[in-house]
């Protein structure tokens, strides 16, 4: 068989697998695009979390403010999770999980932005424990889900330049 393939490589099983696989066509990305409304909604939401979190941060109206975080959160995680991938790349589905984790981080941030514009949550601490573990501890969620946010955002679009 090997003298016979040397000869007559057309013949060969190996070469005619590697002619079946240049004609199979590429695989297309399974990757759900937002629609141009939906950009917007993602666009906007992502400048009500800008606006808020820096007024929060400088003192600037921290009860509407954090109001303002918290709507732009919401419509910015929801678009996100319209995004979706439906390809078979095991990495850019773990990278999209962490994504929509960071999504939720970027909630409970304004979640916890709100208990410290109004101090909800100190009635059920002692003014010690409320100070060490709630007050202002935003800052530290969103740091979290912002770097988390980088991260799979420029993760995923390597791993997709990869796939094309």
């Amino acid at each position: 068989m090997k003298i016979y393939c040397w000869f007559n490589p057309k013949a060969c099983p190996k070469y005619r697998q590697s002619l079946n696989d240049e004609k199979k066509e590429p695989e297309k990305i399974a990757e759900k695009q937002l629609s141009k409304t939906q950009s917007w909604i993602y666009l906007i939401g992502g400048v009500l979390m800008t606006v808020g979190a820096g007024c929060c941060a400088i003192l600037w109206h921290p009860e509407w403010m954090c109001w303002v975080y918290i709507l732009g959160s919401l419509l910015f995680v929801a678009m996100q999770a319209q995004q979706r991938y439906d390809g078979q790349n095991a990495t850019i589905r773990r990278l999209r999980k962490i994504m929509l984790i960071s999504g939720v981080l970027f909630i409970l941030a304004g979640v916890s932005m709100a208990d410290t514009a109004y101090l909800f949550l100190r009635r059920f601490f002692s003014t010690v424990t409320y100070i060490q573990f709630f007050y202002n501890k935003w800052v530290m969620l969103l740091l979290i889900a912002a770097i988390l946010q980088l991260y799979t955002t420029h993760r995923i679009s390597n791993e997709l330049e990869k796939e094309s």
